[in-house]
């Protein structure tokens, strides 16, 4: 067993594996007090990191002070989120870049959750006054809509497949209240089932009716959902990557 430093904060963990040994996790930074890894106020500073052979590298945000790691693919492309000036946005990191993968047009928050060896991604689009998400897949730099609502993807295999949970409408939490599972299997052309929508990704935040103090509020809690989920989706009983 190898223990992983912090990132000079006082806790760390680790959120999934590669085949290659890379590891990709969290860790609050050095002088933070604001999280203790359980109930944190989301003030705190809280970074991703990817642990390689020994060296630890702090994965950074996207203007923020907070980043989540959700997934790695065997090439060491990092998947997740991070926080922006004023939003949390789905961000890859790949040979020590950060990018931001944005939102659809008109959405205000989004995250990705995993991504396949193909390098596509998956994840969700959130709007920005129902909070309602769309299942987005970023695909040789565009976004598309998969135009499904309530529904939780959670990975992603080298198929395209997609599995997930669906939401049942009103539920807050797929933690408490998460319907069936389910399986995205992309089409072949000539199926009749072409057509999703494909986009230039939203990277600046939309004109919205908001304050300041409204906008970080809902950046706040967007970003402690999201933490949440991101600690409690291994734990779900018999949910599984699609196999290759």
């Amino acid at each position: 067993m190898t223990g992983i430093p912090t990132l000079g904060g006082t806790y760390a963990f680790a959120q999934c594996a590669n085949n290659q040994g890379q590891a990709i996790g969290q860790s609050n930074l050095t002088g933070d007090t604001g999280c203790d890894g359980i109930s944190p106020q989301f003030s705190c500073d809280e970074h991703a990191f990817l642990w390689d052979h020994g060296m630890l590298t702090d994965l950074g945000a996207l203007g923020g002070n907070f980043s989540l790691a959700n997934w790695i693919n065997n090439a060491g492309e990092v998947v997740g989120g991070a926080t922006t000036s004023d939003a949390f946005h789905a961000a890859l990191w790949s040979k020590a870049a950060i990018t931001d993968l944005g939102t659809l047009p008109g959405d205000c928050f989004s995250i990705a959750w995993a991504i396949n060896s193909k390098s596509q991604i998956v994840g969700q689009s959130f709007n920005c006054d129902t909070n309602t998400s769309r299942t987005v897949l970023w695909d040789k730099g565009s976004i598309i809509d998969l135009n499904v609502i309530s529904l939780d993807p959670l990975n992603i295999n080298d198929r395209g497949e997609i599995t997930g949970l669906e939401v049942p409408l009103g539920c807050p939490d797929t933690n408490f209240c998460a319907g069936q599972t389910f399986l995205l299997i992309p089409c072949a052309s000539g199926q009749g089932c072409e057509g999703k929508d494909s986009f230039s990704a939203q990277i600046e935040s939309p004109a919205i009716s908001t304050t300041p103090t409204q906008r970080r509020e809902m950046t706040k809690a967007f970003i402690a959902r999201a933490r949440d989920r991101s600690v409690r989706r291994y734990r779900i009983p018999g949910l599984q990557a699609p196999k290759d």
